[in-house]
């Protein structure tokens, strides 16, 4: 991609690999699975559940931590193999059933900033965000002028544990590019790993259906760092107003900072505006989050030292998940969520 505030962007560093390494990647065979109706989900409130919900899937004992660590998941690339920004379908199906063993049930980063857990008690949450719309996160199948999802694919596979799992809730946050590169424009277009150009609103409307959050990402994953306050307003806008286009009326709340760099003016990267040229309309964005691409597990809602413009994230690859997770166990310091009877016996803040 060139530059120029509406040009392709050129990768010349080598972190911007972060998006775009395909080198190796193969389409995985395709298997259908048909979209289920759109899901509906009773919001609840912080440390709650719905009613009836019991500790599902073997998920461990434990006592309630309101002021424990919440791990917030980094995915890119979802294709046959492994690799340094990208994860097997394998393997990240095995991320969800190891997680769901060891008590952990996905929410939003809204629902995290908005301290709205609904999980049942006795399980911590984790927060999954699928960074650049690649094909793999979401790809459709077309069978006899139906379109299916892919099995393979992250969506189809979250969609699929689900049904086995309903406690695992469809929640989880996409950081999408609307106009970049390599397919990563909503999840594929042009033909890339068959995907059609007419699909992308209706897979980021489908995502907004079943309950699943949308994240502005920018237009075409610029290094924010490199441009003018101008340019970089103009690819936040633009990205936020590509997701009302597809879900008009669609509030974003949560914005991930390409490559994890910052504008030189940081404020910006929370709220500014847009003018349009051709129309002099103004598009205006203001983010309640703000995702950076590294780090550890984030602290509570209920700490006082959360900074919701500011989170961590751990990024999928090789054994990280397995490593994080036991860090916590050992470390006790995991958030457990509980029912209001029981905030009293919470263990103490760290």
């Amino acid at each position: 991609m060139g530059s120029g505030q509406c040009k392709r962007f050129v990768w010349g560093v080598a972190t911007a690999a972060i998006a775009f390494q395909w080198a190796g990647a193969q389409t995985p065979v395709s298997r259908g699975l048909t979209p289920p109706a759109p899901a509906r989900v009773r919001p609840a409130s912080a440390g709650t559940s719905p009613a009836g919900a019991e500790r599902a899937g073997g998920a461990p004992q434990l006592r309630p931590n309101p002021d424990g660590r919440i791990p917030i998941l980094e995915y890119h690339l979802i294709a046959d193999s492994d690799s340094r920004w990208g994860r097997s379908w394998r393997h990240f199906r095995q991320d969800l059933e190891l997680l769901y063993a060891r008590g952990y049930r996905p929410i939003t980063v809204s629902q995290l900033i908005d301290r709205k857990f609904d999980i049942p008690p006795g399980t911590s949450p984790v927060v999954f965000t699928f960074d650049d719309a690649s094909p793999g996160q979401f790809r459709y199948v077309e069978r006899n002028g139906r379109l299916e999802i892919d099995s393979t694919s992250a969506v189809g596979i979250w969609l699929a544990f689900h049904a086995e799992h309903p406690d695992w809730g469809n929640r989880a946050t996409f950081c999408m590019l609307p106009a970049a590169a390599a397919g990563h424009a909503f999840f594929g277009e042009r033909g890339i790993q068959g995907q059609q150009s007419a699909w992308r609103f209706r897979k980021v409307k489908f995502l907004a259906d079943q309950g699943f959050e949308l994240c502005d990402h920018t237009l075409w994953h610029a290094n924010l760092k490199k441009y003018g306050d101008e340019v970089v307003q103009e690819q936040i806008a633009r990205g936020a107003l590509a997701i009302d286009s597809a879900v008009p009326g669609y509030r974003v709340r949560t914005f991930a900072l390409p490559l994890g760099i910052w504008p030189r003016n940081r404020a910006l990267a929370q709220r500014g505006a847009w003018k349009d040229p051709k129309t002099g309309k103004v598009y205006r964005y203001d983010f309640d989050a703000i995702l950076e691409v590294s780090g550890g597990p984030n602290r509570s809602p209920n700490d006082s030292r959360f900074n919701p413009l500011a989170l961590e994230r751990i990024q999928m690859y090789d054994g990280e998940l397995e490593r994080v997770l036991d860090q916590l166990d050992r470390s006790r310091d995991r958030y457990v969520a509980g029912t209001p009877a029981s905030a009293a016996v919470a263990a103490p803040r760290r």
